[in-house]
């Protein structure tokens, strides 16, 4: 990871685009790597990595305020393109930073707003169900016992029970009778809630993943199971293939998506209705790519550069 605020020990050089990942000792994506490499060659020291541990924000003199742990005053950028996962993101936490980046004047890629829609999969399902998008079936709970929730006569088998705050298909399996979705009910967690969605048979062990930037898909990938389960994430064990361009409809869908919940960047994972049709599974603001798509991240920089451009250099920050 370029860490361009580290040349000078204690004294942060100012940047005009920064790149916001977790706190440490989280290890960056491979992806996040990459795009971090490309935007340092595109700004130079105009350029910064920060994590998330790294400052403080407040108010002092009746003006917002950004420090390093160190105590120097921290500029706020220009433009901050935020690689965090939106699902774990605490609104008491990491949302509190990227709202006071964005009262500070920074402009966010992709928005505190578009984060929020995106870090919880029943939140987007409702933007995307009110746009006329196509989605799952899906029933969830607020503060409703989970044993009950599983004997809802509305709750029909299969269905895929997952964590309404996932990532990387952590947290999801096919639950394939309501007897076994009885007896894991109280294994589950209780901290986050739990989505039950209907299983798309026609997808089993299939899904697209389409990247969108500014509204134009500029990389779709099929990810596959490797031994027939459910998930076909890579990290699951998963094989992935570039087409782009085979499934015109599908990338559509994932840019009507993307512009539904106002997300500059996307990774929009589709199911398989049947052969030409499909179904929104869920939308991630922080997507990952392969190294084989090598368009995504000229894709990204461009975007970066423009919503620079279009504040302008030499645009006045907020007092």
């Amino acid at each position: 990871m370029v860490d361009q605020h580290r040349a000078q020990p204690g004294v942060p050089a100012p940047a005009d685009v920064w790149m916001l990942v977790r706190q440490r000792p989280a290890v960056p994506r491979r992806s996040t790597q990459e795009l971090a490499a490309a935007l340092a060659e595109a700004h130079g020291p105009r350029f910064a990595v920060w994590h998330t541990d790294e400052m403080l924000f407040g108010v002092q003199g009746g003006r917002l305020t950004l420090q390093t742990l160190g105590g120097a005053e921290l500029p706020a950028p220009e433009v901050v393109c935020v690689r965090q996962v939106a699902g774990p993101m605490h609104s008491d936490r990491e949302v509190t930073l990227l709202r006071h980046l964005t009262r500070m004047g920074s402009t966010l890629v992709n928005t505190v707003e578009a984060q929020l829609k995106s870090r919880n999969k029943i939140w987007q399902l409702q933007e995307l169900a009110l746009a006329g998008l196509p989605v799952p079936d899906t029933l969830s709970y607020a503060t409703a016992p989970l044993e009950g929730v599983v004997r809802s006569p509305r709750l029909d088998t299969p269905c895929v029970v997952k964590s309404v705050a996932g990532a990387k298909g952590g947290q999801v399996f096919l639950a394939p009778d309501p007897h076994l979705l009885r007896e894991v009910a109280g294994s589950l967690t209780r901290e986050t809630p739990f989505l039950f969605q209907e299983h798309v048979a026609h997808s089993h062990g299939r899904t697209l993943r389409v990247v969108v930037v500014d509204g134009e898909p500029v990389g779709t990938v099929l990810h596959t199971s490797g031994d027939g389960t459910l998930a076909a994430n890579i990290a699951k064990g998963g094989s992935a293939a570039l087409c782009s361009g085979r499934h015109p409809r599908a990338e559509e869908l994932a840019v009507r998506a993307a512009d539904v919940l106002g997300l500059d960047i996307a990774g929009v994972d589709l199911l398989f209705a049947s052969r030409d049709t499909y179904s929104i599974c869920e939308v991630n603001a922080v997507p990952g790519w392969r190294p084989e798509m090598t368009t995504v991240v000229p894709a990204i920089t461009a975007c970066v550069a423009r919503r620079l451009s279009a504040r302008g250099r030499a645009a006045p920050r907020r007092p």
